[in-house]
Parts: C-alpha cells; sequence; structure tokens
C-alpha cells in the first residue's frame, strides 16, 4: 500500500508540474492567467489511499500589470471582463489580449484574425445597433455641405458708429480685388465654408456700432464678393445681453441665428451648390465694453477625406480618422462578464470559451455593470507571479524525493524480508 501512495504523491506532483512549468512559459504572454493545481486526498473505504490534483483553478481575478505601447489600437481591461471575439468558424471565444488591428476587408480583428465583436455605429446616427462584427470604413467619405454655424463672440460696447456706409472704396461692388472700405466698419471675422463638393469658401462677418444704442451692424462678405445680406444684433446696454437679430424667427434666448441664402455672385464649381441657407447662432454673444472677442466660430460640413486610420477611445468607441481631420464614431467594443469566470475553458490564443459551470455570458459596453474601464494604447501583462512559481517548483522538488524517499525504503524493506525468508 505504502508504494502506491507515495507513487499517487509522485504522479501528482508531476501534474502540478505541468501546471507551474505552463505559468512560467506563459510569464511573458500578454493577457495570460496563472493556474494552480490543488491537490486532494484519496481515501478508499476506510484506507488512505494517497493524494491527486483534485482540481486546477484560474486565477483569472487577478490582473496583470499595464503595459504602454503608446499604438492606437492595443487596449487592455482595467477590472473584470472579457474582449469578444468570433473565429473563422463561428465559434465565439473570450480574451483579455487588447492587440487589435484592420483587416484588407475593413473588419476590426484580434491579433490571431478573429473577428472582434461589438455594437456597430453607422454615421451619421450615434445609435448603437445589435451584438456583432465591427466594420471599419476604410475609403473615402463625401464632402458635407455648411449648413450652420455656431458663433460667440463680444461685441465691444466702446465701439462708435462708422462714419460711413458699409461698401467698397470709392463706392465699388466689394470684390476680392476692392475689399470693404476700413471706415465702414469696425471689426471683422472669417469662417470656413464648404458647398457640396467640398470646396472651400471664406464667409467673413463685418461688425459696426448702430445708430441706437446697444445695436451692432452686421454685414456679410462670401470669397470676397458682397452678398448683400446684413442683419442687426440688439443688445439689452444695461445688461450686455443679446435681445434680438433682426430678420429672425427665434425669440430670447436665441436659438437659431440669421439666415444667409446662397450668394450668387460667388463662383461655384460645376455640378456643385450651396445649400440654400447657412443659419448662424449667435447664442451667448455679449455686449460689454473692451476689445472684441471670439470664443466660439464653429461651422459644420467639411470637405471630402479619406480614411487615415482607427484609434479606441476609452470608453470602447472606435473611431475612424480621415485626412480632412474629421472623426467618426464607428462602433464600441463589447466586454464580457460570467458568473463564475474562473470555471471559463481555456483555450488557444490565451483565451476562454464558455463552460456548462461558467453561466452564460453578460454583455455590455466599458465600465457597464462589472464590466471593467478600458485603458488605452497598452496591453495587459500575465498576471504569473515567478517568483511564487519558482519557490512552488523547489517545494514540489522536495515532495519528489520525499516521496522517492518513500519508495526507496520500502523498496529496502521488501528486500531485507526476502532475504530473510
Amino acid at each position: 500500500m505504502s508504494f502506491d501512495i507515495a507513487l499517487s504523491g509522485i504522479q501528482a506532483i508531476n501534474e502540478q508540474l505541468d501546471t507551474v512549468s505552463n505559468n512560467i512559459a506563459n510569464s511573458g504572454t500578454y493577457g495570460f492567467k496563472a493556474g494552480r493545481a490543488n491537490f486532494s486526498s484519496l481515501v478508499a473505504g476506510s484506507q488512505v489511499a494517497g493524494t491527486t490534483i483534485g482540481s486546477t483553478t484560474q486565477n483569472i481575478g487577478l490582473s496583470g500589470g499595464v503595459l504602454n505601447t503608446g499604438r492606437d489600437l492595443d487596449v487592455s481591461i482595467n477590472g473584470r471582463g472579457f474582449f469578444v471575439t468570433k473565429t473563422g468558424a463561428g465559434a465565439i471565444q473570450y480574451t483579455r489580449v487588447g492587440i487589435f488591428d484592420t483587416s484588407d476587408t475593413g473588419q476590426l480583428i484580434d491579433s490571431s484574425g478573429r473577428l472582434v465583436q461589438g455594437y456597430p455605429i453607422t454615421p451619421p446616427a450615434t445609435t448603437l445597433g445589435a451584438l456583432g462584427n465591427i466594420s471599419i470604413p476604410t475609403g473615402q467619405i463625401p464632402a458635407v455641405a455648411t449648413t450652420k454655424v455656431a458663433f460667440t463672440a463680444n461685441m465691444s460696447a466702446d465701439w462708435v458708429p462708422p462714419t460711413a456706409t458699409f461698401g467698397a472704396a470709392n463706392a465699388a461692388a466689394i470684390t476680392p480685388t476692392n475689399p470693404p472700405d476700413p471706415s465702414t466698419y469696425s471689426y471683422s471675422k472669417s469662417t470656413k465654408i464648404y458647398d457640396t463638393l467640398g470646396t472651400e469658401h471664406t464667409l467673413t462677418q463685418y461688425y459696426g456700432a448702430g445708430a441706437t444704442a446697444g445695436d451692432v451692424n452686421v454685414n456679410y462678405v462670401v470669397d470676397g464678393y458682397d452678398t448683400n445680406l446684413s442683419t442687426v444684433l440688439s443688445f439689452n446696454p444695461a445688461n450686455g445681453q443679446l435681445t434680438n437679430v433682426s430678420g429672425s424667427t427665434a425669440t430670447p434666448p436665441l436659438i437659431e441665428g440669421l439666415v444667409i441664402p446662397a450668394p450668387p455672385a460667388v463662383p461655384v464649381p460645376s455640378g456643385a451648390s450651396f445649400t440654400p441657407t447657412i443659419n448662424i447662432d449667435y447664442t451667448g454673444t455679449t455686449y460689454f465694453a473692451g476689445q472684441p472677442t471670439v470664443s466660439t466660430n464653429q461651422p459644420d460640413g467639411y470637405a471630402s477625406g479619406v480614411f487615415s486610420k482607427a484609434t479606441i477611445g476609452s470608453d470602447g468607441s472606435i473611431i475612424a480618422k480621415y485626412s480632412n481631420g474629421q472623426n467618426q464614431t464607428i462602433g464600441k467594443l463589447a466586454i464580457a462578464t460570467f458568473p463564475d469566470e474562473g470555471a471559463l475553458a481555456a483555450v488557444d490564443n490565451t483565451s476562454w470559451e464558455q463552460s456548462a459551470t461558467s453561466g452564460n455570458p453578460l454583455y455590455g459596453q466599458p465600465g457597464d455593470g462589472l464590466a471593467g474601464n478600458l485603458n488605452t494604447t497598452s496591453l495587459e501583462q500575465s498576471n504569473v507571479d515567478i517568483t511564487s512559481e519558482l519557490v512552488g517548483m523547489m517545494t514540489s522538488q522536495r515532495n519528489y524525493q520525499a516521496n522517492s524517499k518513500v519508495i526507496q525504503t520500502e523498496s529496502t524493506m521488501l528486500q531485507s524480508l526476502m532475504q530473510a525468508i
């Protein structure tokens, strides 16, 4: 019996060494979770029968260190949860390794070529789609014509009315070669706008104090050509707050600004056109003494652009960036959590699959529920503690020697017995 007990100890130690060896071998593997072999005793009836490896557990709950890689598509999970991937055979696998890239077909994939799962978004919409593959539009995005300008400024209460009516020098038409007479305005500000083909134009606003206290006259010029359009911004002289925009249907607080028709004098490429109107929203514009200042000058619209790269935000947003400076959110990463993540079945490529005892996955976004937040441009390292593993290996060696000594002693005793017989 002692032979069998000592043999069971040696067999169990061999299995433990397999686990320790695997841990050490994967100490440099991103997202790897250390395993542990758990000894348990064997009893046959009322007789002790030795030991065995009763179970092998995974230390999934312990996060590894975070390595900053500086790569836009590297991401790690700070807390619980797994990235969700789909193999070529359609199997769903879960991983902590956030090394992502764009495939030649425009799909977001991981380092093993599996399709990363998330919630697609189709710009310009912001609504999340159903859980599935994430496609990255790697081609060209079309131009978008300007339809509105958000404009917030302070019109100086120190301005005095201009000495002449707004217009060009010598009373000639305003053109790029014959700009407005400086004596007809006090301040100007330009804004870049775009037509339907993405051609850039310049909208310039010219400001001058009106005859009535608190009024500011605004005239509009596009690409150096006078539009013959103007408005009056009316402020309360007592508190400097905007009260009215002449020609606007909005009432204070201002919701929409002046509507500017497309200036017919501006040359436009064949096939292109301006949108019918451009709305300038003057919400927040004030009338205080001092220098004029502009805090917001933000038009919509942009020229056409080609895909340059994709990045991942800290909230899991997948952002496509284009050569025209535009960014489009085209999806969000999905994070899966499990009732018993330690019961997941380990598979190749530092991944796991759902098991009968792990429970069903709960899918969500980073930071939702039990799902951890994300660290961008970084990867999670292995959670293997090399020092502990080496100490465990030395302990296993001592145990192996002790069990071997039991077998050797039993063999010597039997040999003595046989000699006596």
